[in-house]
């Protein structure tokens, strides 16, 4: 099953997404539709009309998640581009929910900044509550998959030794397009993952490279804190950010940014400067 979330005149609604058709549910978001006993028969079961999918205005899948939970240093290729080591535990830092923009929303470059890099990462979204989970009842609690683009403002980034400042900036990081359920992408195990920035292939990887894979960090996070349904959990991005290029290249005004999860889906995001 995939699920979305669409804009219209009176706010944001659920929808399940059959081919290129979207039949509202009676939900405001997908959040909102995760957080109700019996979400999956609830949205296979609506039956309103459904409209064209080319029509409707997507929001950020999840637009107000509890919480954004982010992991760094996760892919191997990663690590050692941006000169660090296999990390013992997983790297975590956070978002917030201003932070998130629809999967063709322009992304806001902020103007305090000319050191805006990509990274394209698969996102995982919580289904049900867990705490103190294994990895086999994390897995089972992961309602789907859905792609992520983790706009890291880096000269921010790096003022401290802590990252938020730098990874949270507003309208920043598209997320979407679509929730897509487990079942529908073999558990999410080996998922091609690309980034383009103007058609050039920047980044390029499979998710069965992570170091600590989505039921593992779950069940990590789980540890620290209950994990409630529609909190999103980045899973890191692999090698060819820009930063770690010689010399470093970042994102312009008026750049495409076209962010892809085999399986799960497709962000399309240009880049515009932020007003002064």
């Amino acid at each position: 099953m995939r699920l979305v979330t669409f804009r219209t005149e009176f706010g944001t609604r659920a929808g399940r997404l059959d081919g290129d058709q979207v039949t509202p549910l009676e939900a405001p978001d997908v959040g909102a539709l995760l957080a109700t006993p019996g979400w999956r028969d609830r949205a296979l079961a609506a039956e309103e009309p459904p409209r064209p999918l080319d029509i409707l205005d997507l929001a950020p899948v999840v637009p107000r998640p509890p919480k954004i939970i982010c992991v760094g240093h996760n892919y191997r290729g990663h690590i050692e581009e941006m000169g660090a080591k296999v990390p013992e535990h997983p790297t975590l830092f956070a978002k917030y929910a201003r932070a998130l923009v629809g999967p063709v929303d322009d992304i806001v470059l902020p103007r305090g900044s000319d050191a805006v890099d990509w990274e394209a990462e698969l996102a995982v979204v919580v289904g049900r509550p867990i705490r103190h989970a294994d990895a086999e009842e994390a897995q089972g609690a992961i309602a789907g998959f859905t792609v992520v683009n983790d706009i890291s403002v880096r000269d921010w980034q790096r003022r401290t030794p802590q990252w938020l400042q730098g990874k949270t900036f507003e309208s920043t990081t598209p997320l979407g397009p679509a929730l897509v359920t487990p079942d529908e992408v073999g558990g999410g195990d080996a998922l091609a993952l690309r980034c383009e920035v103007d058609g050039e292939v920047v980044q390029s990887a499979s998710t069965g490279e992570l170091v600590f894979p989505p039921a593992v960090l779950l069940a990590y996070i789980s540890d620290i804190l209950t994990l409630d349904p529609g909190d999103v959990i980045l899973t890191g991005t692999p090698a060819g950010v820009g930063a770690a290029r010689t010399p470093p290249v970042f994102l312009a005004p008026g750049q495409v940014v076209r962010t892809v999860v085999d399986g799960v889906g497709e962000l399309r995001n240009t880049t515009v400067k932020e007003e002064s």
